[in-house]
């Protein structure tokens, strides 16, 4: 008699969305008590990354030989090394517990990300039954953002929405996410839910995901995710075999466009002036390289600080937290030394992603680079403050790196075959 596969595995797809969404999930604010958000922030990051271990070591329980192999590492090397500087920076960091709690979370989602990579190369190696496709993972795992803020946005518009201006200005976000970071997510979703219209054969999910997507974004009103989605959307397209495809998103675009500019980039409140200075974004990063840099060169002023008090205010700038630059915020925090190893790591990256060009998954790394590399350039971005844009840049990191490895040991070699004999008797699979 057969018997069915495992549960866990039976469920593998659903259970690594649902531990994707709640780990996106515990970047965002749920109350407006500081400490409360900082509890669960930090056991919804901390629970998923146990969670996903859970799931590894099932894999290997099972009888999944985890033999791995590491192709094209100068990046994640090199990422790693860009962490040791932020460890050792604790020891000149103007706020050290503050560093500390960054740094901390920041290794922690590399770590998360790192094991479900992993999960998903034996998943997709022993079960190919059950394969793993990341652009599904992803697509679901952000939908339902999308769907909360469309219905908060009608059932609690008072918490859903952030007054800008004194009032003039309400942007979708509210305490519980930056705009901006909320219309990279949009964008995101937007260029994935296209991937998945492609790919599925019930084009309803798909066609939903990407009209929750704009609607958000419209609704954030985020200038860089406005651009974003414009530049990855037409990237993805003209990628597309299908000319009639072709026709109508272009047409689409096109009739998009002039409403895009008036009521998204060129605001009524700013106009073309605020525009050209970044909303006034570039007084503040000239009076850093000015004033603030000068002071620590080398070694900035500690991972995720940015002057020696908790505000960086020039002679002629507002006072600011962070820098809204992620380049900007490696110099200031770890100096020019921090910032030569980032830009490379990033050139390595990218190296990574041109060699594996006809990879599955290259459509996929340029549907979740493109946004989160533009909103690096005005927001926290994949190297500042924790935030979700961190994670999946960590998966970009890693995305053609691990592999599985085909020649095993002799130990592994006889871990595999009482492996295999277990397969046997799983139904539906094959060794």
């Amino acid at each position: 008699m057969q018997h069915k596969a495992p549960l866990i595995l039976r469920n593998i797809q659903l259970i690594l969305i649902l531990i994707l969404f709640i780990k996106i999930g515990g970047y965002f604010s749920i109350v407006e008590e500081r400490s409360v958000n900082q509890v669960f922030k930090t056991i919804s990051r901390l629970g998923m990354t146990f969670s996903i271990l859970y799931i590894y070591q099932r894999l290997k329980h099972l009888g999944c030989v985890p033999a791995f192999a590491y192709q094209q590492i100068l990046a994640p090397v090199l990422y790693i090394i860009y962490l040791f500087i932020g460890l050792a920076s604790f020891g000149w960091s103007t706020k050290p517990e503050y560093s500390i709690l960054q740094w901390s979370m920041t290794f922690d989602s590399l770590v998360f990300v790192f094991i479900y990579m992993k999960v998903i190369t034996l998943v997709n190696h022993y079960f190919p039954a059950y394969q793993i496709d990341l652009v599904k993972i992803f697509a679901w795992a952000t939908f339902p953002f999308m769907i909360i803020f469309i219905a908060g946005s009608f059932i609690e518009p008072d918490v859903f929405y952030r007054e800008m201006r004194g009032g003039e200005e309400k942007r979708l976000g509210g305490w519980i996410m930056n705009p901006n970071e909320l219309g990279m997510l949009s964008s995101m979703g937007a260029a994935l839910a296209y991937l998945l219209f492609q790919s599925s054969e019930r084009k309803i999910w798909p066609v939903l995901m990407l009209l929750a997507a704009i609607i958000i974004l419209g609704l954030t009103s985020s200038r860089s995710s406005a651009i974003g989605f414009l530049l990855i959307m037409g990237i993805l397209v003209l990628m597309s075999q299908n000319r009639k495809l072709k026709i109508a998103m272009f047409l689409l675009v096109g009739i998009a466009t002039p409403f895009v500019l008036k009521f998204v980039i060129f605001k009524e409140s700013g106009g073309i002036e605020e525009v050209m200075s970044m909303t006034g974004r570039l007084p503040f990063w000239k009076a850093l390289l000015n004033e603030g840099i000068v002071k620590e060169p080398f070694f900035g002023y500690g991972f995720m600080r940015i002057n020696y008090t908790d505000h960086f205010q020039g002679l002629n700038t507002y006072p600011g937290a962070m820098t809204h630059n992620t380049f900007m915020q490696v110099l200031m925090n770890v100096g020019f030394v921090g910032f030569f190893v980032v830009f490379w790591q990033l050139v390595q990256t990218l190296r990574n992603f041109f060699l594996a060009r006809k990879h599955m998954y290259n459509k996929f790394f340029i549907a979740v680079f493109i946004p989160i590399i533009i909103n690096s350039f005005t927001e926290f971005g994949i190297f500042g403050e924790a935030n979700y844009t961190i994670l999946f840049y960590q998966f970009l990191l890693l995305l053609f790196v691990i592999e599985f490895r085909q020649k095993l040991t002799k130990q592994e070699t006889i871990k595999l075959k009482i492996f295999q004999q277990k397969l046997k008797a799983l139904q539906g699979l094959r060794a």
